[in-house]
């Protein structure tokens, strides 16, 4: 499809859209002029004129259903010149109501109720503020395009009692965590949401039709407020963080200080910094054993990087882990020389931009520095030691702009630029992207044009290319899609983005069907149907193609199932298994599978899921299976405990093992994968918490002796006689990692926590593959073990605090 093409289906779709609308409910707010007691008792004299909202309807598991007159909810609001105010009593029988204590963020098995704010009353950008009916807090900024944010994190205020006849909530909301223009008779977007967690059920003030459209379009509006001028938006989080790490005889001990700083530049826009950054307490990576030909990856930890990032998210652009990742340089060793390479950079500090104006249009910058980084190389005859830089000084770059139009729509561009000083590679990317849905919410339009270009200094500059295109019906129970992705052999996007692969010329089709409410024993069911077919795009010819058929459905009881299966018909050509751009051709690859989730509402809840695959192929015998137990028991609404088994099992699979000779070389082997974890959480109330964190894995691959070369056909040949016995390293591996996790949590003040985190952690990698489950364990032990103790403690400061302490000494003086 030519861009001249593209932009003729814009036109239309713009042309022939008919406009969508609805009966907004409305909600008048009165001023107030003394501030109410955030404690759940609604004595207040705030409360006692203030308009209410009631009558709230389901959109789920129902549709349109009316709230019983004993499960009603009435909702007030008041606002000042500091914040907003809300009230909201939640009738219920208290013998229902599920509370259970968990750490910030985590729903667990809660009721709760929810306030949506939109300033800018879009559609688009809502806020969202959640209090638990066991007194915890969630927040999360929410957008159609990436879902809800929950690593935004605001400090505001909140309380819960249960009466009665149900639980109340009294909640704070300060200006400051919200992002509005100066205006004298605002009007806002607003929402009301509770959730009974018993029955799954969600209750909405305005109503919402979950066929069709974003939850934010069914927003009601916010009348009523009047002069209210966005404060200094100030705050500072100070921290220090003492660590204490010991592994193999040696300990290290390190005192940080340092200081995170969110600043309100305008109204509508907040820079982020974190200034000597401290990372030391994000999580361990949940690493396995890697027999693929593309990099390994882990989802980010660290806070810095999770929060407010959607609109860097635009275009796939940016992927954080690069930022602190290991060096990306390549050493030239001599003779008898070992190399010690840092397995990752140090951050000296990052910052980001961001922000929507009243129109619609989002801007967002973001920068990061990390230091000069050298590997030491020894060589082991002189000891002679010296040093090499294998990363120089990096600073990496994001610009992005997006402009939101017709409620639901957007169309944006996106830049990254990686700057290495020296002679070290640089790197630049660049997408516009689209995402177009006509008013009435029916149907959409998705598209992103990519170039990347990759300056190697020592070579030429390489410029890529790659594009994107959907095609889909979004509205109704029956739903269809088409796309198409295309990647040329010089797209790389991976110096701060990630891109497993290039050169694809890939088509896809989705068709699926999903009922939005009870019909029989079933409260819903979603059936899904795919086809997708694979091309190279250099040279044009196929690769793979498969089809498949999902079903997932959850019960009445809230019981939930599902089964699924693929069938990879006929020839299947990989081209990266072999590491030298040549295909590697099996056929007729087939998989199937289940699982079954009881419902979490019980004290003793179990999930269960099992897999099976095999190939249909001549000369053949490959089979695999895996299965997973993971039971869950909630003892009390304090201790949560969850226990998860799985195993994996393959027979005669065939794959890249070794390189030898300048050429691949592959085998057939037995791989078998055993993984215990644990986690336990304990609320002690909403502002402590204790939570554990242990895993194990264990992987053994066991090659047969004789091995394969491949041919330019595609297919494996034993005569070039490779065997075991005269590679020149072994690929026979037992792996195995172990790693504990212990944290304790207390907010002791308003976005002010103390954590302490105790970690150990094993890794061995060895040739010991006759060893079973036991003499593997030994073995791991017999590894330094690391152990890691941190304290860290940050605190937050709000500028409007400083500055009315100050404002008050000077009216007494």
């Amino acid at each position: 499809m030519t861009v001249r093409s593209f932009y003729l289906i814009i036109i239309a779709i713009s042309l022939t859209s008919t406009i969508y609308s609805q009966n907004k409910k409305a909600l008048s707010i009165q001023r107030t002029d003394q501030a109410p007691k955030i404690d759940g008792i609604l004595n207040d004299a705030a409360w006692q004129n203030a308009q209410t909202a009631t009558n709230f309807t389901s959109y789920t598991p129902e549709i349109g259903k009316v709230v019983p007159h004993n499960e009603r909810t009435v909702v007030k609001m008041s606002y000042d010149d500091k914040a907003l105010y809300v009230a909201a009593y939640l009738y219920d029988d208290p013998t229902n109501i599920m509370k259970q204590l968990t750490s910030r963020d985590n729903f667990g098995h809660n009721d709760y109720f929810m306030v949506v704010i939109n300033p800018n009353n879009d559609g688009q950008n809502d806020t969202e503020f959640i209090v638990f009916s066991s007194g915890t807090q969630a927040d999360a900024l929410s957008n159609p395009n990436n879902g809800e944010d929950f690593g935004w994190n605001a400090v505001w205020d909140s309380a819960v009692t249960l009466v009665d006849d149900g639980w109340i909530v009294e909640m704070k909301i300060p200006y400051r965590t919200l992002r509005f223009a100066d205006q004298e008779e605002p009007i806002w977007g607003l929402q009301f949401l509770r959730h009974y967690r018993r029955s799954r059920a969600n209750f909405s003030w305005n109503a919402i039709n979950p066929k069709k459209g974003y939850a934010g379009l069914y927003s009601g509006e916010l009348l009523g407020l009047k002069n209210i001028e966005p404060p200094v938006r100030l705050n500072l989080y100070p921290f220090s963080t003492g660590l204490i790490n010991t592994y193999d005889g040696q300990t290290d001990t390190d005192l940080k200080f340092g200081m995170d700083v969110k600043y309100g530049i305008t109204d509508n826009f907040t820079l982020d910094a974190t200034l000597v950054p401290d990372f030391s307490q994000a999580g361990f990576d949940d690493v396995v054993l890697n027999l693929g030909p593309f990099e390994q990856t882990f989802s980010e930890q660290r806070q810095f990087f999770t929060e407010g990032i959607d609109l860097f998210s635009k275009g796939d652009l940016f992927f954080s882990r690069r930022i602190g990742s290991a060096p990306s340089g390549k050493l030239s060793l001599h003779e008898n020389e070992k190399a010690e390479i840092p397995n990752k950079t140090k951050v000296l500090n990052a910052l980001k931009v961001s922000g929507r104006t009243k129109n619609g249009l989002g801007i967002g910058l973001f920068n990061a520095i990390t230091e000069k980084t050298r590997a030491t190389i020894t060589n082991s005859v002189t000891n002679e030691e010296r040093k090499e830089v294998v990363e120089p000084l990096t600073n990496y770059n994001i610009l992005v702009v997006d402009q939101q139009f017709n409620g639901n729509s957007s169309i944006g561009i996106i830049n990254t630029n990686v700057m290495r000083e020296g002679h070290f590679r640089d790197a630049n990317a660049t997408a516009i992207v689209a995402n177009l849905i006509n008013k009435r919410n029916t149907y959409r339009i998705s598209s992103e044009l990519k170039m990347s270009n990759v300056n190697h200094q020592q070579s030429n500059n390489e410029t890529g290319f790659s594009s994107y295109l959907e095609l889909a019906k979004i509205h109704g129970n029956l739903k269809y899609s088409l796309e198409h992705r295309f990647a040329d052999t010089k797209f790389d996007i991976n110096d701060l983005g990630l891109l497993l692969r290039n050169n694809y010329n890939n088509f896809s089709s989705n068709i699926s069907y999903e009922t939005y409410e009870p019909s029989g024993n079933l409260n819903s069911y979603y059936i899904n149907a795919y086809f997708n077919y694979n091309r190279l795009a250099t040279p044009n010819v196929y690769s793979q193609s498969s089809i498949g058929f999902n079903y997932r459905a959850t019960t009445t009881k809230l019981d939930s199932y599902g089964f699924n299966l693929s069938f990879e018909p006929g020839k299947q050509h990989d081209y990266f298994e072999s590491r030298d751009g040549r295909p590697f051709t099996y056929e007729n690859s087939f998989s199937t599978g289940g699982w079954v989730s009881t419902s979490y509402n019980r004290k003793l809840a179990l999930d269960l899921r099992a897999n099976v695959g095999t190939l249909f192929e001549k000369d053949r015998d490959l089979f695999s299976y895996n299965f997973e137990v993971e039971p869950r028991l909630r003892l009390n609404d304090n201790l949560l405990l969850i226990y998860q088994f799985y195993f994996d099992f393959t027979n005669n699979d065939r794959g890249y093992a070794s390189q030898q000779d300048d050429q691949p070389i592959f085998g057939e082997r037995n791989r078998q994968i055993i993984t215990n974890s644990v986690s336990a959480n304990y609320g002690f109330n909403p502002y402590n918490s204790l939570a554990l964190s242990f895993r194990h894995y264990w992987d053994t691959v066991i090659y047969d002796q004789t091995l394969f070369t491949l041919l330019d056909s595609g297919d494996l040949t034993s005569d070039s006689g490779y065997t075991l016995n005269n590679l020149s390293t072994d690929p026979n591996i037992n792996f195995s990692t172990w790693n504990i996790d212990l944290s304790y949590s207390w907010q002791f003040a308003p976005g002010s926590f103390l954590t302490a985190l105790y970690r150990n952690q094993l890794f061995n990698a060895g040739v010991n593959i006759e060893d079973n489950y036991s003499q593997s364990l030994d073995h791991l032990f017999a590894q330094p073990i690391q152990h890691t103790f941190s304290l860290r403690v940050q605190y937050f400061i709000d500028f409007n605090g400083i500055k009315s302490i100050f404002t008050s000494n000077k009216s007494a003086t």
